[in-house]
């Protein structure tokens, strides 16, 4: 766990020299999806269908993911499997656990597949990373995991992760998309260096929309790109 978190960040210090480099770019996905997503059956209708949306598929969530062509101004490359493990590590306090776990995309209930893309800013002057994942969960799942984060990201302030320290955890006003939201923002103290970082979750159904951003270069952390979360969001509705 904590050496797949020292190269989630030693992508984050890369971000700046990728901004730098106009020749760089990340490995880019081409998926196109269409259709519609299929809308939810009334709760009443059967004791089935009060279980609400099942998961997507893993092959779905590919489909729905952006890809540079969904977003103008990024590259979007795929996220290494071993950045997104299935190991959840406890965290102190564990009234944080929930949103430790969302470090490295985890869950609880865990998700019945993931899919994450990395995403860093053709501007040079931009040294943000940007993190996407996609959750595939059962409904009540994923309607579980919006309400621990968004009870933790009020009541919890600091706490320490695989060793290492996150303070000044902040609720922030969610945006109005999908059918609910939560949002916050943190600062990491990793290896010496002070990461700030901001969260925004967006559930569409039975799937959870992840974005994080974290500044290489420290400061106030990065809002979550509006453009790159409305073009996801969207692409998941659209996906059947």
């Amino acid at each position: 766990m904590k050496s797949a978190l020292g190269r989630v960040l030693v992508g984050v210090g890369m971000a700046a020299a990728l901004t730098a480099t106009a020749a760089c770019s990340g490995q880019d996905t081409d998926d196109k999806s269409s259709g519609s997503r299929k809308p939810a059956a009334k709760a009443s209708a059967s004791p089935a269908a009060q279980e609400g949306l099942k998961p997507l598929t893993k092959a779905q969530l590919t489909k729905a993911a952006i890809t540079k062509a969904d977003v103008k101004g990024y590259r979007v490359g795929n996220t290494p499997d071993d950045e997104v493990p299935e190991v959840s590590v406890p965290a102190k306090p564990a009234g944080c656990q929930a949103i430790a776990d969302l470090f490295l995309l985890g869950t609880e209930p865990d998700a019945a597949a993931r899919v994450s893309r990395s995403l860093t800013s053709e501007k040079q002057t931009d040294a943000t990373l940007v993190r996407m994942g996609l959750l595939a969960h059962k409904e009540a799942d994923a309607k579980k995991v919006v309400a621990d984060l968004r009870a933790q990201s009020k009541k919890c302030t600091s706490y320490e992760h695989t060793d290492y320290q996150y303070t000044g955890i902040k609720s922030l006003t969610a945006p109005d998309l999908g059918d609910e939201a939560v949002a916050y923002s943190m600062t990491g103290a990793i290896d010496g260096n002070k990461i700030p970082m901001s969260y925004t979750i967006v559930r569409s159904g039975s799937t959870l929309v992840v974005i994080y951003a974290m500044d290489a270069l420290g400061g106030k952390a990065p809002e979550a790109p509006v453009s790159v979360l409305k073009a996801q969001v969207a692409k998941v509705e659209k996906t059947a």
